[in-house]
């Protein structure tokens, strides 16, 4: 039933959502991989040992990468090129190295130079989460469905790249290909301006002095409650994503604010034909979105327990 597994050691460098995400989803696919791991704090070590996904959990990444053919960075953008430099002299021949960090070229260019010529650099990005975090936050069918976008530089083996592909059919993603100033360029239209925008609104909230915070929190409508949710995530992690992707991000929101600018004047001149025209191309979007199979039409949004958004 299981097939046979495309790694048989997997390090998960990073014990936070997605690493034991990934834990539990090798697990319940194939259940002989060793799975080894490390966090910089001990606290996480230790809650991972209590939790138990992972066979082994190391005091050093330099521990966890030994003899792994499958080396993952699931740690912010802004630690990968450390973390490289420490794990690289003890990184198996034939390895294969990834990250799941939401922006691609900082990656690669703060890993890229640490990467030894036996080991096989595929970046990766899996368009899955919750505003969760830690080790216990994980949950075997988070990547159901969803993309997995991997973006290799040229001459990387094809070979490694459709073992990765195959692991994360297995965790039941969807894999595809770009390169890595495309993604970052279609993330920030997808994610990390709707995130920034969700925390400008949570922020306004916040800061409006003739809306008290329990009328904020009593009587949140699902729009406003949605903006909370993107807005509770990991702030280390998004701190770090609007850095590494400040180019695309800016540009992103440039054009949001020249088209809220258009929708102010609408609103201030009455004109009630250009909010519906526009409203009505939006709202495909959305149909778009749900034929697609990446959202449901339900109205809680498709957001069950412990299903990301």
């Amino acid at each position: 039933m299981s097939g046979e597994a495309p790694f048989r050691h997997v390090a998960l460098i990073g014990l936070g959502l997605i690493a034991s995400s990934m834990a539990h989803a090798i697990r319940a696919r194939w259940p002989e991989v060793r799975i080894t791991g490390y966090a910089r704090s001990e606290a996480t070590r230790n809650q991972t040992r209590e939790i138990g996904f992972c066979d082994a959990v190391m005091d050093s990444a330099a521990e966890a990468v030994a003899g792994a053919d499958l080396v993952v960075l699931a740690v912010p953008i802004g630690a990968m090129g450390e973390l490289a430099a420490e794990i690289a002299p003890h990184l198996a021949p034939d390895a294969v190295l990834t990250d799941v960090g939401s922006v691609k070229q900082a990656v690669i260019d703060a890993v890229g130079p640490h990467v030894p010529t036996h080991v096989h650099f595929v970046p990766g990005h899996p368009l899955a989460g919750t505003e969760h975090s830690g080790p216990r936050a994980g949950f075997a069918s988070l990547f159901q469905n969803r993309w997995w976008l991997l973006t290799p530089e040229e001459g990387v083996d094809p070979a490694a790249i459709e073992r990765l592909q195959a692991l994360i059919a297995g965790m039941g993603a969807k894999t595809d290909q770009m390169e890595a100033g495309h993604h970052d360029l279609v993330l920030a239209v997808t994610s990390h301006a709707p995130h920034l925008i969700a925390y400008t609104m949570v922020g306004v909230a916040d800061h409006l002095s003739r809306v008290t915070e329990s009328e904020v929190i009593q009587y949140s409508a699902a729009g406003f409650r949605d903006f909370t949710r993107i807005a509770a995530s990991d702030p280390t992690m998004w701190r770090d994503v609007f850095l590494t992707n400040r180019e695309a991000t800016l540009d992103i929101l440039g054009r949001f604010t020249e088209e809220l600018f258009v929708l102010q004047r609408a609103i201030r001149m009455g004109d009630g034909k250009h909010l519906h025209d526009y409203f009505t191309r939006t709202r495909a979007i959305r149909r778009g979105i749900i034929e697609a199979g990446q959202d449901t039409a339900a109205p809680d949004f498709g957001r069950a327990a412990k299903q990301d958004g």
